[in-house]
């Protein structure tokens, strides 16, 4: 019996120090959506100053994997989501990427991760989400007919795979993909002993429902407010845990009660557009400086449903990437500016003191822009895909542009970009509540100012 005790005891120190190794390592998103980002090679040296021991990256970068070899940063790279179809099928076409893009830098390159596609189950085409596990299972083969054994495949996904997710012991999976997609994902990351990628932001769900959300709840700031699972008696301090939770029980409703999460991307963005409440610095720091202490703690806290277990994480992002698309907001996740200072202090090992940090920005943006906002044409847009964007904008709704028309009462001056600005105006204030941005591929800008003039007015969106 004593013999049997030493062993055991052992094995709980490894188990410990490896849970302890891992949790230590926080990582760090490397998008480039930008025009005007560092070189890979300063990247690399940017993301060690962050004290970041894992970077992901969104695809095969080779100038990425060269600068990052011989470094101690570990690895994620990523199959590209147009790629997924082909590869499902085509077992020599899987060998030849792996070949193509990981053995040339594997093992100098700390190459540990291989994930396939990105959000996938979010695409509105579906017929890439049936042909997801099987191009998984595709690129695991080749990973193992180039004796590539240490690399672990999975696929991240977002939050909008559950139906449901609250109270979290009702998380269930969407009945659209659950049997045919999600079940054998699960199946092939517990018989391969890889993780479940999924990005978790505590942002979104708290900005579309800040009245219902304490903003303190979720920027782990909360000190009183608690929210009790009544079906499983647990309580949440925080959303992040809620939210985590609900996939957790969500796997163990199809059977998968024990599989590892792996956070692929959380954050906050620093800044945003007039109508994105609670997007600005003080907060960004906030959540990403809570979160990253609590994917540091020792030991490992866990959630709720697994107090202790390791979370290991990347967090969204590296830079502020100006050539994302989508709201202000997209471009404006990042730890960094293009030109490598920090948008705010932050130490991914956790270690620096919240003492050490200098006072942050007050926040001027936590509740609802009373509005209206109008959406103009951008300064330096270009001309012939301005034209393309209002000839868009005309199309759409009820008349529109009936006023920039000839004899219109906006018509003069009668040139393209305030053409432009009435009509992604009017577009804008037809169709934002049922999700119309004002974006128009980069083109558009909001603006708080009134931009009518004479009997010319501008519809603003109301928020």
């Amino acid at each position: 019996m004593e013999l049997d005790f030493v062993p055991l005891l052992i094995l709980c120190f490894l188990v410990s120090i490896s849970s302890a190794e891992l949790a230590a390592k926080v990582g760090v998103n490397f998008g480039q959506l930008g025009n005007n980002l560092p070189s890979p090679s300063e990247s690399v040296k940017l993301i060690q100053s962050l004290k970041a021991k894992r970077v992901k990256i969104y695809d095969a970068n080779p100038k990425i994997l060269e600068a990052l070899r011989n470094t101690d940063l570990q690895v994620s790279m990523m199959v590209p989501n147009e790629l997924i179809n082909n590869i499902s099928s085509n077992q020599t076409l899987a060998d030849q990427w792996v070949h193509a893009n990981v053995v040339p830098f594997y093992p100098e390159t700390l190459i540990r991760y291989l994930l396939v596609g990105n959000e996938i189950l979010s695409q509105p085409d579906k017929t890439i989400w049936f042909n997801l596990v099987p191009a998984m299972r595709k690129i695991k083969a080749a990973l193992k007919t180039h004796g590539i054994t240490k690399v672990k495949v999975g696929t991240p996904l977002a939050m909008d795979v559950l139906e449901s997710s609250f109270p979290p012991s009702n998380g269930t999976f969407r009945s659209d993909f659950s049997a045919s997609v999600i079940k054998p994902l699960l199946q092939f990351v517990n018989k391969t002993k890889s993780f479940f990628f999924v990005d978790v932001y505590t942002y979104f769900p708290w900005s579309s429902d800040p009245t219902n959300i304490n903003l303190d709840y979720a920027l782990f700031e909360s000190k009183n407010i608690t929210v009790k699972d009544p079906v499983s008696g647990l309580t949440y301090h925080n959303l992040f845990d809620q939210m985590v939770d609900a996939l957790i029980f969500a796997m163990k409703r199809l059977g998968y009660p024990d599989i590892r999460i792996w956070i692929a991307e959380t954050g906050w963005p620093s800044g945003g557009d007039y109508d994105q409440i609670g997007a600005n610095i003080r907060n960004a720091a906030t959540y990403n400086r809570n979160v990253v202490k609590k994917f540091n703690a020792k030991p490992p806290v866990g959630t709720p449903a697994r107090p202790g277990s390791v979370l290991p994480s990347f967090l969204f992002a590296l830079y502020n990437e100006n050539k994302k698309p989508g709201p202000s907001t997209e471009r404006n996740f990042g730890l960094l500016y293009p030109n490598g200072s920090n948008v705010y202090p932050i130490d991914l090992s956790g270690k620096t003191p919240e003492s050490e940090y200098g006072p942050l920005p007050a926040a001027t943006n936590n509740v609802p822009y009373k509005g209206p906002i109008w959406c103009l044409v951008a300064t330096g847009a270009n001309r012939s895909a301005v034209a393309s964007a209002l000839s868009y904008a005309c199309s759409q709704g009820n008349k529109t542009c009936d006023p920039i028309q000839p004899g219109g009462k906006c018509f003069k001056p009668n040139s393209l970009v305030w053409h432009a600005s009435y009509a992604f105006s009017a577009y804008w204030a037809q169709f934002r509540n049922v999700g119309g941005s004002c974006y128009f591929g980069g083109l558009a800008t909001q603006t708080i100012k009134d931009p009518s003039y004479g009997s010319c007015k501008f519809p603003g969106a109301k928020l």
